[in-house]
């Protein structure tokens, strides 16, 4: 059975020399070893790099310099470049590729001592919310192997809830950390838009994708993102701010919280196991001294029509550099060089990928720009006003995650719109930047984790984490694993 340590824990060992840093990556090693062709969480792994690494920290740990993270094991979707790893967001186009250069993001965890396990399974892209698009095949949630994991960070989720990594990053474009994490039954934060570097994270859809972290708790999400957030001028999205202690609120009281409850997420098509979940968790906060407000947000069944047209304008365009000629897929027989760009791009994207090139390229075009794209971003700037409305009149939104748990591998396979409604309660938040997070929240009656979403705003994410912080410190679903259920 794989160690249960949350990150906090793995720290506290090396700190205190109970274990080493290889001792600790070995350990996690062998749990990859024994778990991981069951779930297929993990598409790439490099064990001698592992180990070097891990070598690395122990030195430093020796020293006495170490930070908090030194030494402790982190997987990566395979989403992040980093150099000499393959990174080919798990797609059959970037199959061949090898990173020459490091993604901020990880640069920053490798500068603080963070020993990689491997690269994790995704949709292709990131496009997708199940795993499923995957090139290397579908991951299975820990908890039933027949239900998806979520996605598009179906792999990162699963290797945490199957204490493969203690961690993991993941990237959320429109709810894909905050959606696996709910599936899987751990915890997940999309940051304020700009505050982590995308350098050097492979494009989706620009204006919408950020990183962020995937582990059992709210303190592990705020020691990562203390060391993930940072200004960097290679991204010409990110924000200069001061340097922040994510953890400072963590004990922060919950008496007077003003919690919101927007009423257009909770109507027709969410499961009542998920509400009756939501309600255990308000009835917690309660007896902290929460007080509980509905609040609305007209524009909510707007935000995927609008989500979906802009994020697969952008993806389209940022797709378009996936050619055949400098890197990645190329066709083996052509006649000339406008065949070899069309064989390679038909043979090296997936369906899904390709259904949202397509959809991008029709809403960017000559006579339909005006009629889908600029009406998609006004809808945009309405959603994003929807929210500073109700967060004047809350401290946080508290939603569902998704309208439903894990759903069964292949169900959405013959109606892909399913699986984009299912982004519901997520993708507004997208629409806006704002924080948010999933933190678990129960399981339904076949055993499968429930989540719920709180969302704050913009920069707030250390009173986000002290709020997850103290709902898990007065619960213990977030401590559960599929091996103990």
């Amino acid at each position: 059975m794989p160690k249960n340590y949350t990150l906090k824990q793995c720290s506290q060992l090396l700190q205190s020399k109970q274990i080493s840093a290889s001792e600790l990556a070995q350990e996690y090693l062998n749990s990859i070893e024994q778990n991981n062709s069951s779930l297929n969480g993990y598409i790439t792994l490099n064990k001698e790099q592992t180990i070097a690494e891990a070598k690395a920290a122990d030195a430093i740990l020796a020293q006495g310099s170490a930070n908090a993270l030194t030494g402790v094991p982190i997987a990566y979707k395979d989403i992040f470049c980093q150099q000499g790893w393959r990174s080919a967001c798990s797609s059959k186009m970037l199959d061949n590729f090898t990173a020459p250069y490091t993604a901020t993001v990880v640069q920053n965890l490798l500068d603080v001592g963070m020993v990689t396990l491997g690269r994790t399974n995704m949709d292709e892209f990131a496009m997708g919310s199940t795993t499923e698009s995957s090139f290397y095949g579908v991951t299975h949630n820990p908890w039933q192997h027949q239900h998806v994991p979520g996605g598009s960070s179906g792999g990162s989720a699963a290797v945490v809830a199957a204490r493969m990594a203690p961690a993991a990053l993941g990237s959320d474009t429109g709810g894909s950390i905050r959606q696996p994490a709910s599936h899987c039954g751990i915890t997940g934060l999309k940051p304020t838009y700009g505050i982590v570097s995308r350098f050097g994270m492979v494009a989706y859809a620009s204006s919408f994708d950020q990183a962020g972290p995937m582990a059992q708790t709210a303190e592990d999400c705020a020691l990562l993102l203390n060391a993930m957030a940072s200004f960097d001028q290679r991204d010409s999205t990110s924000i200069e701010r001061q340097q922040e202690d994510y953890t400072r609120d963590l004990h922060l009281a919950l008496n007077g919280l003003r919690v919101g409850l927007p009423k257009e997420f909770f109507g027709e098509g969410l499961s009542a196991e998920i509400r009756s979940a939501i309600d255990n968790v308000i009835t917690l906060l309660k007896a902290q001294g929460a007080v509980i407000t509905e609040i609305s947000l007209p524009h909510t069944e707007l935000s995927i029509p609008a989500y979906y047209v802009l994020a697969s304008a952008e993806a389209s365009t940022n797709l378009s550099r996936y050619d055949g000629v400098r890197y990645g897929h190329r066709a083996t027989e052509f006649a000339n060089l406008d065949e070899m760009y069309s064989k390679s791009r038909a043979e090296g994207f997936g369906n899904e990928v390709k259904r949202r090139i397509m959809i991008g390229s029709y809403v960017l075009s000559h006579g339909y720009y005006d009629a889908y794209y600029l009406k998609a971003q006004k809808l945009r700037r309405l959603v994003a006003n929807d929210f500073q409305q109700a967060l004047n009149q809350c401290d946080i939104i508290l939603s569902p995650v998704a309208p439903t748990t894990a759903p069964v591998i292949g169900s959405h396979d013959k109606d892909p719109v399913q699986m984009y409604l299912s982004d519901i309660y997520t993708v507004s938040l997208n629409l806006a930047g704002l924080p948010g997070m999933s933190i678990p929240a129960g399981f339904d009656n076949k055993g499968l984790p429930i989540g719920v979403q709180l969302i704050s705003n913009y920069f707030t994410e250390s009173r986000l984490l002290g709020i997850a912080h103290q709902i898990q410190q007065h619960s213990d679903w977030h401590i559960k694993t599929p091996f103990s259920s």
